[in-house]
């Protein structure tokens, strides 16, 4: 099964709707995309069979849908902006509302995601910081041509803090877990959790898998020290 040797990074730009598959299984394409599909199921402890079929059954559908690796840098930026960025900062703020409140009413339950809402602004200062620093400096370079390595290399930074803070989200929030009769408010936190945790992943992959690489000359620059 030739599929097992490609990196996650690879197979979530040539197949449409692996990144779904990823999901599921938890596989970290973004900042984890150099490693095989092999190495990660390895990792995870997964068996390689039903998930490569699906991953084939993607593949076989996949001419048709829009791909981003063929896209110029200046229709991926838009695109970032506009499905990532824009929803961040719509996402975050919402997220921390419905946080305080669990927090609040929920306080004596042993599953209350304590500090989870604290968690969540930091997410949110760190996350605009780094947003504002790609609208300003690098997406306007990247647009123009240029490929400045060192800019690359500090946002490639920044997504392993963005990963590892998604990572501390999730063991707050209980691995998004509901308690029996969770209330509409604790119910509608993890639903949009789990979706920004999605959102993140994806944008990150685009960036570091897609964006960043060289692909005039075929070499990437996701980055080399994720392990």
């Amino acid at each position: 099964m030739e599929m097992l040797y490609q990196s996650l990074g690879n197979l979530a730009t040539q197949i449409a709707g692996a990144t779904r598959v990823f999901h599921h299984y938890k596989l970290d394409f973004c900042c984890g995309g150099h490693r095989t599909l092999a190495e990660a199921l390895h990792k995870k402890g997964l068996d390689a069979e039903p998930i490569v079929a699906e991953l084939t059954r993607l593949s076989e559908k996949s001419e048709t849908a829009n791909n981003w690796a063929s896209a110029s840098n200046q229709a991926l930026i838009a695109h970032i902006l506009e499905r990532f960025h824009a929803k961040h900062r719509i996402q975050l703020p919402e997220l921390i509302r419905l946080a305080r409140r669990v927090e609040q009413v929920h306080a004596e339950s042993l599953d209350c995601p304590t500090g989870l809402a604290e968690h969540l602004e930091k997410m949110q200062l760190e996350l605009e910081n780094h947003m504002m620093k790609e609208e300003q400096i690098l997406f306007p370079m990247l647009s123009s041509g240029m490929r400045p390595t060192g800019p690359i290399t500090v946002m490639q930074e920044e997504h392993l803090e963005h990963g590892e803070a998604l990572e501390q989200m999730l063991v707050l929030a209980h691995e998004l877990e509901l308690p029996p009769g969770a209330c509409n408010t604790w119910t509608a936190l993890y639903l949009g959790l789990r979706e920004l945790k999605e959102d993140l992943m994806d944008h990150i992959h685009l960036e570091n898998n897609i964006l960043f690489v060289d692909r005039s000359s075929g070499e990437g620059s996701c980055c080399g020290s994720c392990h």
